[in-house]
């Protein structure tokens, strides 16, 4: 038999309940808890704890009172390493916590961070968001930031980069992206996509739209009419999933094919980084499809830049400018509170959809951006270094 160190009983408004972590085994050997009031719990030897069950587990009372020949109960063998685990947990909690302050874990006296140069850290601005709250300039606690969620266009990335790089390229390989890919399994769901869409549109007498011929035409005359529906698309600029999801395969060729190479602003792998390390969790929320979203931070002028991301959301989560999208947000990441969750964006009737889904807002102000209404109410920022 063998004390089971990551299976102990904690006495909670008077039931006793099972705690399956070793941090509370250990902590339940404090001093402070008399020895009488002790409980531990007892497994047979040869049980894999991962795949113990109630029925595997005798609670005891502490100490035991053992007498020859019986031999007393000895700690798990396993005991050094809960131990070891539980030591990296407070520690990595501690250094996490001392960052968020701007404290420096690494030397002995805590002091603030500071650069290179001898400087004060810029990184440690007078709001410091944390995941166990900010601590403002009067000492005040702000609400608890857990997540943050970034638009792209605008945000991280030059509107120019969008607009004069990835339009332009999806515009001119339309053609030769069908053409090649056209009996793919992932071509025809984008081309069945397509012809629901451009239906809806002849339907709504949508500018640009032109009839798509059945598959018996040929694949020369679909392409034509594909091709003629997705110029007036781009050219529209619209936030619609049937072309999303097209340009972003179409994207995946350029970038794999080293012919584009995504565009961030300077101040965002900083930010993104210092979040990371800070335990808030970052998400994309673009109109662009997930897999082009994937691309732009994947092959970026910073290199690989996903490993600070947690995920993306496109429109198959609702509109942009619709509060019911950001609900559906709230809902996926978890939080306790939507209030948790930080979205920036530099669209200010995102913005307006966003807060009454109780989202905190920060509007983007970027180079290339279009003009905010006066009185907007929003705070903004140039950069995320002020995040």
């Amino acid at each position: 038999m063998a004390i089971a160190s990551a299976a102990p009983l904690m006495a909670m408004n008077g039931a006793l309940k099972m705690a399956t972590n070793s941090q509370s085994y250990l902590e339940v050997q404090d001093n402070s808890i008399p020895k009488p009031q002790q409980l531990i719990v007892i497994s047979p030897s040869g049980v894999q704890k991962e795949r113990m069950v109630e029925e595997d587990m005798y609670v005891l009372s502490a100490p035991l009172a053992t007498s020859y020949p019986h031999k007393p109960p000895k700690y798990s063998d396993c005991a050094p390493l809960f131990l070891k685990v539980q030591l990296n947990h407070h520690y990595r909690d501690a250094t996490v916590k001392l960052n968020q302050f701007g404290l420096d874990w690494t030397t002995t006296t805590h002091g603030p961070i500071h650069n290179c140069n001898g400087t004060l850290s810029s990184t440690r601005n007078v709001k410091m968001s944390a995941k166990a709250g900010a601590l403002a300039s009067n000492g005040n606690i702000e609400p608890l930031r857990r997540c943050i969620v970034l638009d792209i266009e605008g945000t991280t990335t030059p509107i120019s980069f969008v607009t004069d790089v990835l339009f332009p390229y999806a515009r001119d390989n339309v053609g030769r992206h069908l053409d090649a890919t056209y009996d793919s399994a992932e071509t025809q769901e984008d081309i069945k996509l397509l012809r629901a869409q451009v239906q809806e549109d002849l339907e709504n007498d949508v500018a640009g739209a032109v009839p798509i011929p059945s598959n018996d035409a040929g694949k020369e005359k679909v392409i034509a009419a594909l091709v003629k529906n997705v110029e007036a698309m781009i050219k529209a600029d619209r936030k619609i999933t049937a072309l999303k999801e097209l340009q972003g395969h179409i994207w995946q060729t350029g970038f794999k094919n080293n012919e584009l190479e995504g565009v961030v602003f300077d101040d965002v792998p900083e930010a993104l980084e210092r979040w990371a390390a800070s335990g808030i969790k970052v998400y994309i929320y673009s109109s662009g499809s997930r897999l082009a979203q994937r691309l732009l931070f994947g092959y970026t002028n910073y290199g690989d830049l996903r490993k600070y991301l947690c995920g993306f959301f496109d429109t198959t989560v609702g509109n942009k400018k619709e509060t019911k999208s950001y609900h559906e947000i709230t809902a996926s990441l978890g939080v306790d509170h939507p209030s948790e969750i930080l979205f920036v964006t530099d669209v200010y009737q995102e913005a307006i959809a966003a807060k009454p889904a109780g989202l905190e807002v920060i509007i983007s102000v970027r180079p290339g951006n279009g003009p905010l209404p006066d009185n907007h109410g929003f705070r903004t920022v140039e950069s995320f270094s002020e995040i």
